[in-house]
């Protein structure tokens, strides 16, 4: 019997009857679950996500790592990334999700967004606890945002837009030992196009020089670099990904753990073991269990 995959979520899948813009949820959470009953199950989105906590209990997980939840918490996903909620009684808050498609529109770069280290794809910096006044002016925004979804004029994209822009660097401004922007666009566009290398190219390139070479910078600039933005080193950075790219193959796909290692380029199954359990601190055979998809998933979710 074939393994179950994660089901990989358009946003038609989650639109409904949702009036507003072609490619834009907005909803306040409890009207979003009520008809999304699959949050158990492991699944990832082609759109971005964000869900900003009033009241909640439970627990997130994104990318495998688990986030407890808490009142006023919000949550930045970009596509592509496996979650999954567990609920602990009733919930209240909001929900967006809009894709590359709506910020590019009237030319708006998409780049703009991967300036806020809460859409890097790095799950430490995408869960923000709010305190202080901030949460009003969150909460403003949102409603703001679910006001101007129903406006019939051609306006409101480009409002809910703006009121997007918004709620991002009023969030940025107040997070918690925010991890700091490059100190000239030079750098921040350097540190974006290696993550963009890595994505590609991890499984042909496992070293830092291999990256500092194709962006012609030294691999001690390169470290320098990720060190102070990011926390990490460069080769942190390309081990993280090959783990996760482990991780996903392992709960996603049909494969044994010897056929992944070799999809990941390691010489020897005896070795990609020892890597996986040197970080994640369980065999691959143990973490496949642990977060094994059930075999009906049912209808999309969110």
């Amino acid at each position: 019997m074939a393994k179950p995959v994660i089901p990989n979520y358009s946003i038609d899948h989650v639109r409904e009857l949702n009036p507003g813009p072609q490619n834009l949820v907005a909803m306040r959470l409890e009207e979003y679950l009520a008809t999304r009953h699959f949050l158990l199950t492991p699944h990832r989105h082609s759109f971005y996500h964000i869900v900003y906590f009033i009241k909640g209990k439970g627990d997130h997980f994104i990318d495998f790592v688990n986030f407890p939840i808490r009142n006023h918490q919000v949550y930045f996903m970009i596509p592509g990334q496996v979650h999954n909620w567990k609920y602990n009684g009733d919930v209240k808050g909001y929900v967006i999700n809009f894709t590359d498609s709506f910020f590019l529109t009237h030319s708006t770069d998409i780049n703009f967004l991967e300036q806020f280290p809460f859409f890097s794809g790095y799950c430490e910096d995408q869960v923000i606890l709010l305190k202080g006044t901030v949460k009003e002016e969150v909460v403003s925004l949102f409603e703001k945002i679910l006001d101007e979804k129903c406006q019939p004029d051609s306006f409101a994209s480009e409002m809910i837009r703006t009121l997007l822009m918004q709620l991002f660097i009023t969030v940025s401004r107040n997070k918690p030992q925010a991890i700091k922007l490059p100190e000239n666009r030079q750098g921040q566009k350097m540190l974006r196009n290696f993550k963009k290398l890595v994505d590609e190219q991890f499984t042909l390139h496992m070293l830092p020089r291999d990256y500092a070479r194709q962006l012609n910078v030294t691999p001690n600039y390169l470290n320098s670099l990720t060190n102070t933005q990011m926390g990490k080193s460069a080769g942190e950075v390309i081990r993280d990904r090959i783990i996760l790219e482990a991780k996903r193959l392992l709960v996603n796909a049909d494969l044994t753990i010897a056929e992944i290692a070799s999809r990941l380029y390691f010489e020897d199954n005896s070795y990609f073991t020892k890597f996986f359990k040197k970080h994640v601190q369980l065999t691959p055979e143990q973490f496949r269990i642990e977060y094994q998809v059930p075999a009906s998933s049912g209808s999309p979710g969110p």
